[in-house]
């Protein structure tokens, strides 16, 4: 028998289960998706009866798949910040609320006035931001009183499915860091926070290390997936930290980060010390290999493309919309565009902005203008690369995601950012998960041993020089000003 691991990584729109081999081969994946729950406007919920099913259908279907080959450990990884609230037998009380829900404005506001910004900034790299968890349990507190009272634990999505494997409630802290009270200097709750707004500490589970056997399968659950009774569960990681451990970015290569260019446009970046950006524009949390991590999160990056292809060109395919960029040329003729659909993460973590496509004239053409959603997209990255940049310098980012498909975009992103990307091909967060399984479990020493299995990426686009985006850049950064002047 050929020993394996297993990766599980709960997203927002269905998991993910791996089978990966000790030299980093997937050997097999499953799927399964479960409904997004929009009970208001503004709020995101879902089941986790649902999230537990799903897991278990996928891990079945893997199992299914392994004849000659032996588990012998699982990883998690999964969507941050969403809350499991649980009684005292460890059922849930209500839905789950996840990252994106925006119920908790008020809860933030209480929150600043208990820890002032500045110092919540200093103790957990971030300001109080309504898709956090805590405000999600003082919301909790503040609008479903009786539930409230019957908690016994909240939970991470990851780590209640981690709960329902093992029976043991824990967390590590790179999902850990994203709900609004670890000190990033010990990685372990704040107690001072949490004693400021009168929350028991004892209602967050014990933070361990990501590669820490969090448990073991329980015989129940492993004879219904087909997995080994007393399986090591390894604590794993949050989706964004899992995804760059399979990319290979960590401590061992503090000059290297990532780039994905999905729906929403992320740039990663690797640092050894917990300096938080003073005004919070870019997120700051624990990495899985002990360190930490920045993150610049622009919400709407392909997303914007398919707002433009939907609204103005639903018949043309997105290939045919690059080949038309390609024929407009650097700063699309004076077209901007202000990719805000979403309002904005970084660097304004501003809800109500919105977005702009500006400076049109009867010369222009859909080129000009499909160019400019790119670079307008490209722009918004730079303003968080800036902020990052301050921080932890990068020398080159892996570009992952649809986006990172297309070259014309790869090379506007990398001369907007002059930056070099090497375009990557992404396994996600079960993949990375499966990698701190076996360190975990011991097949590895430590994740820099481990890391060397990943394949080596020779696809390299060099940034140039080209004034005429530099110009595009001091225009966009006033755009957005004038426009927030004159909400």
């Amino acid at each position: 028998m050929t020993d394996i691991v297993i990766g599980l990584d709960l997203g927002t729109g269905g998991v993910r289960a791996i089978a990966v081999d000790l030299q980093g081969q997937i050997i097999a994946q499953a799927t399964r998706s479960y409904p997004l729950l929009t009970p208001q406007p503004g709020w995101t919920e879902q089941n986790s009866s649902d999230w537990v099913e799903a897991s278990f259908d996928a891990l079945f279907d893997v199992t299914q798949q392994l004849d000659g080959y032996q588990a012998i450990a699982l990883g998690l990884s999964g969507q941050m910040h969403g809350m499991v609230a649980l009684d005292a037998e460890g059922k849930a009380i209500r839905p789950a609320i996840l990252w994106n829900d925006q119920r908790t404005g008020k809860a933030v506001v209480e929150i600043e006035a208990a820890i002032p910004r500045q110092e919540l900034i200093q103790r957990t790299g971030n300001p109080a931001i309504t898709g956090f968890q805590l405000p999600k349990l003082l919301w909790l507190r503040t609008e479903e009183p009786q539930a409230y009272t019957r908690l016994w634990q909240i939970l991470l999505p990851k780590d209640y499915l981690g709960y329902v494997l093992t029976g043991e409630p824990f967390t590590e802290p790179s999902d850990a860091s994203g709900v609004g009270c670890l000190n990033l200097a010990n990685r372990q709750w704040d107690t001072d926070i949490l004693h400021a707004l009168d929350i028991n500490p004892a209602l967050l589970p014990p933070v361990i290390e990501s590669t820490a056997i969090a448990g073991r399968l329980k015989s129940e659950i492993a004879t219904r997936v087909g997995l080994p009774v007393g399986l090591p569960v390894i604590a794993g990681g949050g989706d964004n930290a899992a995804a760059a451990i399979g990319l290979g970015i960590s401590l061992s290569n503090l000059n290297r980060g990532s780039l994905s260019i999905g729906t929403s446009g992320v740039i990663f970046a690797p640092c050894n010390r917990p300096i938080p950006d003073p005004e919070g524009r870019v997120h700051l949390f624990c990495h899985v290999d002990g360190g930490y991590h920045l993150l610049g999160v622009t919400l709407a990056a392909g997303g914007s493309l398919r707002w433009y292809r939907d609204t103005f060109a639903p018949h043309i395919s997105y290939t045919d919309l690059m080949d038309m960029a390609e024929r407009s040329q650097p700063g699309a003729r004076g077209v901007l565009f202000l990719p805000h659909l979403a309002g904005e993460r970084s660097p304004h973590l501003d809800p109500d902005t919105r977005g702009a496509l500006v400076n049109l004239s009867l010369a222009h053409t859909q080129a000009d203008i499909t160019r400019a959603v790119l670079e307008g997209v490209a722009f918004s990255l730079r303003s968080a690369l800036e902020v990052i940049s301050a921080i932890a310098p990068i020398e080159q980012l892996l570009a992952t995601g649809g986006g990172a498909r297309s070259h014309i975009w790869l090379q506007i992103l990398a001369d907007v950012l002059q930056t070099k990307l090497i375009a990557s091909t992404e396994e996600g967060a079960a993949y990375g998960a499966a990698i701190l399984a076996m360190v975990g479990i011991g097949v590895y020493p430590n994740l820099k041993t481990a890391l060397n299995i990943l394949p080596q990426n020779n696809n390299i686009v060099q940034p140039q020089v080209n004034t005429l985006y530099e110009a595009g850049f001091n225009r966009y950064k006033l755009l957005y000003d004038t426009l927030r002047a004159v909400r």
